[in-house]
């Protein structure tokens, strides 16, 4: 029955693009909390994305949901700029530090100071922010660039990380689902942000309260791998992700 319940969602989504809870709980002829725990299954087998209160199904052609580097920018744009100063003080003087390529990284790095530090990242935009300091130590991962999201991909990015010895990973992502996963929008981005997550010392996750509750193509990990959360959503709120 569930099975079979959870294929006619899929085939909905697919007819339809996307579709809330509500109508998915009206068409089944099912109540929205079996749709939801439906769709929470569907998500954590990649099968289907979650956010602003609808779902869609994940097209595995594709793995490219996200929006392009300069459509981001302007979304939470205030926001992002009040974490990130936050984050300005947990970086310290001789910090090797690694930012992804999000936007919420790149208002980070046009607030950094022009101190002794070390900064890793694989994006194009934070490298530009960077180029004119004297003082910090810029690396970027090379590779092939990837033009929408101005990030570089790099097969060796694993060999490449066996030298450096990363204090602090600052990232963002796509969203955190209720069961504490972390998602991105595309593989790309996604499987930097997971190596860098296991290979940091530290870790900074940085979150608009728009990331709540939401999913995406594809995951990084999980909340519990995070070691630090800087968000503007209420505290109990972070609390209470951080306790998933």
């Amino acid at each position: 029955m569930k099975a079979a319940r959870q294929h006619a969602i899929v085939e909905l989504l697919m007819n339809q693009n996307s579709l809330t809870t509500e109508a998915l709980s009206l068409q089944l002829n099912v109540s929205k909390e079996t749709v939801r725990r439906d769709l929470s299954e569907l998500q954590s087998q990649g099968k289907v994305s979650r956010k602003h209160g609808r779902a869609k199904v994940i097209h595995r052609e594709s793995h490219d949901s996200g929006d392009p580097f300069h459509i981001r920018l302007k979304s939470h744009y205030a926001h992002k700029a009040d974490i990130t100063r936050e984050a300005l003080a947990w970086i310290e003087p001789g910090m090797v530090i690694a930012l992804d390529a999000s936007s919420t990284c790149w208002y980070l790095a046009r607030q950094l100071p022009d101190v002794e530090i070390h900064v890793f990242t694989n994006s194009q935009p934070v490298c530009q922010a960077l180029s004119k300091r004297e003082h910090i130590q810029l690396t970027c991962s090379g590779g092939t660039l990837q033009r929408k999201y101005g990030c570089y991909v790099n097969t060796s990015l694993i060999s490449q990380l066996k030298s450096l010895d990363i204090d602090l990973f600052i990232f963002s992502c796509e969203g955190i689902d209720s069961n504490g996963v972390l998602w991105d929008s595309n593989a790309i981005n996604a499987d930097f942000k997971s190596v860098l997550l296991k290979r940091a010392s530290q870790s900074l996750l940085l979150l608009d309260k728009s990331k709540f509750d939401r999913s995406g193509e594809a995951q990084i990990g999980h909340l519990d791998d995070v070691t630090h959360i800087i968000s503007d959503a209420n505290a109990g709120a972070s609390a209470a992700a951080k306790a998933l």
